[in-house]
């Protein structure tokens, strides 16, 4: 074919050679029958390169039609006149640039320091592949490029693969500024070096360093002062250099990644599928390469939906493969920086893809690698040196969704199965031991670990014992699931039934109702009737804070049977007390006063005195409910009494938290009966006892009642602020609760 011939006569003249109607290339490019049509009449530009790779591929060209129909699309585009400053090229900003305000606020603050010669005059961009660096760097250098007048220049270091010397980036800027070559030839490499700072130093310029390797390679490059303004862009955070400012990039935030996607795919088609495109912008990590290279897919394959991107990208073992237009692929950029890892580095990395949680800490390195937590940190640093870990709060790690989905691929490929079984089994094993430990803080009889655990992370407290239930809750909830799914039913009880007060501090967690439903399937495999019983007690227990009360009381039932078949007491009473618990939640106050009382008979001299405790709470407020305030009053200071008597078995967490729920408890019957002074004393009394032990759902509950008592009482400015506060504790509050005190807030006079 001649080279001459437009690129739609080329087109169509393949199309008919293969015996393809328009619509037979469309469902077989993803190009829509209209663009064919238009390109082959010469009524649209000539399409871009991933266009015409599709049509081939549609087509099923051999690779010298391919070449023949490439080489017409070339010929067909215009040229465009490039200026180049010596050899360093000038900044070219991206058209469809979105987001990334905060990050070029900073940037642009950098310059006017530099243009009035104070701070320092070097930033460093760095963050993972893909995240933008380049890019951001480059728009910033275009909008800043008239306050630099002596020029803007980008050198590309290629860092990542085939670095460049950093003689030859010298020798190119000093060129670029306009020095000669018979100066450069009378200057030796230092010489050249402090020419160059000279001239930075002497002038107003912005130097982009794109791609840096490593310190060395850009330490030669840069200005020691002066009003020069140089921005280096590093998948490394090149923690060497000195009196550099540092810019940590990561992935856009969702509405940024969809606004991209939005401005590349044209709003027309992004508003008919508003939600498949938000998918998108999540399947791809919200990383601007994959947005990019989703949303360049789409416009290759204009006939296809958003939709049907979205079903590609859903299937995690396809994910990045599908993340991929022309020659422009997301996991190449990870592979570059995988390559120049070390082999510690570089397994670790594979590991790290089994950690279920969205961040971790070195510990969760040591376990997998069984190493020490100092070995293992050392090793993760190298990873956020190299970009393909990213450092969340303090001492803790993130691994990139894409990321994850590429080191898993690469411990599919290169890790034994074995060993990549044994590091399962080891952060399993560590989770679930250090998840019983921690529980264990706040159970009677146990307390602090045993003098001969030694763990990986301190649990010195029972505040540092919290924290990491609460901190790792995502890691130790998948380690069970797994455990339960692999058979460990010891395990699954035992981890289980650590939780047993611990789960009080956290009500509204939400997964409680998995955990013991997972451990009562386990104590039946282990055909434990005692466990049964107990598990689902728990069950019925967290089924009842989940506005579930009618299964909360199927739970209950099915506990009280297996506790008769295991001839316990308190299992029995604790069946009984649970399902109680659940009638008070549906307002059946007299089966709650039944079955609470009936508990309390059958604990008579068992000893059980936490199920006890429980059980008198319930029946006292089973009597409130029942109008029998003055009763209810009495059952609550029996408790009262029964805590402070010198002899109360019952001492540490539970006796606190026991204190603290009849404190409210008291208040509430002071309320019942009217006597709002001293049920503000209660009410006061249970704060601070919440305040203490740390337990934002209950702080929140008595919070409201005690705005109740003080607007009864006149008292207006203290109820608001405690109104107030309730509604700060968000989430960790009961959503009911949270909305009373926003409708009786909203009934005060305005202030």
């Amino acid at each position: 074919m001649s080279g001459e011939k437009s690129f739609g006569v080329v087109l169509r003249g393949l199309r008919h050679r293969g015996r393809l109607t328009m619509e037979e290339l469309a469902e077989a490019s993803g190009v829509s029958v209209r663009a064919i049509g238009d390109m082959e009449r010469g009524r649209s530009r000539v399409p871009q390169r991933r266009t015409v790779v599709a049509l081939a591929d549609g087509l099923g060209l051999a690779e010298a039609d391919r070449e023949a129909l490439l080489a017409a699309a070339r010929a067909g585009r215009p040229t465009r006149a490039v200026r180049v400053a010596g050899t360093a090229v000038p900044p070219r900003s991206v058209g469809d640039f979105t987001g990334r305000g905060p990050e070029l606020a900073l940037l642009r603050e950098a310059a006017e320091r530099a243009r009035a010669g104070v701070g320092v005059s070097v930033s460093v961009v760095s963050g993972p592949p893909g995240c933008g660096k380049t890019t951001l760097a480059l728009k910033a250098a275009a909008d800043l490029a008239e306050e630099f007048p002596d020029g803007c220049f980008v050198v590309d270091l290629h860092g990542v693969e085939g670095p460049v010397d950093p003689g030859e980036a010298l020798l190119k800027l000093l060129k670029a500024l306009g020095v000669s070559d018979r100066r450069l030839a009378q200057e030796d490499a230092q010489g050249r070096a402090g020419l160059l700072r000279a001239l930075l130093g002497e002038r107003r310029c912005l130097v982009v360093l794109d791609n840096a390797r490593d310190e060395g390679q850009v330490r030669p490059l840069l200005p020691a002062g002066g009003r020069s303004l140089v921005l280096v862009t590093s998948r490394r955070p090149l923690s060497g250099l000195e009196d550099v400012e540092r810019l940590a990039l990561s992935e856009m935030a969702q509405a940024e990644a969809v606004e991209l996607l939005r401005r590349i795919l044209g709003a027309e088609r992004a508003n008919a599928e508003a939600e498949a495109v938000a998918q998108v912008a999540e399947l791809c990590g919200r990383l601007p390469l994959a947005l990019r290279v989703a949303a360049n897919w789409l416009t290759v394959r204009s006939g296809w939906s958003v939709a049907h991107l979205v079903r590609r990208l859903a299937d995690e073992e396809r994910r990045l493969g599908a993340l991929a237009a022309g020659d422009v692929r997301v996991e190449a950029a990870f592979e570059l920086s995988y390559r120049q890892l070390t082999g510690q580095a570089a397994r670790m990395l594979r590991l790290l893809s089994l950690v279920p949680g969205p961040d971790m800490t070195a510990a969760y390195g040591a376990a997998l690698t069984a190493t020490g937590v100092f070995e293992a940190e050392d090793v993760m640093e190298e990873l956020v040196e190299a970009g393909l870990l990213q450092t969340a709060f303090t001492s803790r790690y993130q691994l990139h969704d894409l990321l994850r989905l590429f080191a898993r691929a690469r411990l599919s490929r290169e890790e034994d199965p074995g060993e990549r079984e044994a590091a399962e089994d080891r952060l399993r094993t560590w989770l679930l031991d250090t998840a019983l430990v921690a529980g264990r803080w706040y159970k009677p009889k146990y307390g602090a670990p045993p003098s001969s655990w030694q763990g990986l992370v301190p649990l010195e407290s029972a505040e540092e014992a919290r924290t990491w239930l609460q901190g790792e809750a995502p890691a130790w909830l998948a380690a069970l699931r797994s455990a339960a799914h692999r058979g460990e039913h010891t395990r699954v009880v035992e981890t289980a039934y650590a939780m047993e007060w611990f789960c009080d501090l956290w009500v509204f967690w939400g997964h409680w109702p998995e955990v013991f439903r997972l451990a009562s399937e386990a104590a039946a495999a282990l055909d434990d009737p005692y466990m049964q019983a107990f598990h689902l007690n728990m069950c019925s227990w967290a089924l009842s804070y989940d506005s579930r009360p009618r299964e909360a009381i199927e739970r209950a039932d099915e506990a009280l049977e297996y506790a008769r078949r295991a001839h316990d007491a308190s299992q029995q009473a604790s069946a009984l007390a649970h399902a109680a618990i659940a009638h008070r939640h549906l307002d059946e106050a007299q089966a709650a006063a039944d079955k609470s009382l009936a508990a309390i008979d059958l604990l008579d001299g068992v000893g059980d005195h936490g199920t006890w405790l429980n059980a008198m709470l319930t029946y006292g407020v089973s009597l409130r409910m029942l109008g029998r305030a003055e009763e209810a009053l009495y059952q609550h200071e029996r408790i009262i009494a029964f805590l402070d008597a010198p002899e109360s078995p019952v001492r540490g967490h539970v006796a606190d938290i026991t204190r603290a729920t009849v404190a409210h408890s008291l208040g509430r019957d002071y309320a019942a009966l009217r006597r709002w002074r001293e049920a503000a004393g209660h009410y006061r009394n249970a704060v601070a006892q919440t305040n203490r032990i740390g337990i934002p759902h209950m702080k929140g509950s008595v919070l409201l009642h005690l705005g109740e008592a003080l607007i009864e009482l006149g008292e207006t400015e203290e109820a608001r602020s405690c109104l107030r506060q309730a509604l700060a504790l968000g989430d960790a509050a009961d959503s009911k609760d949270l909305e009373t005190a926003q409708q009786l807030l909203d009934s005060l006079p305005a202030e």
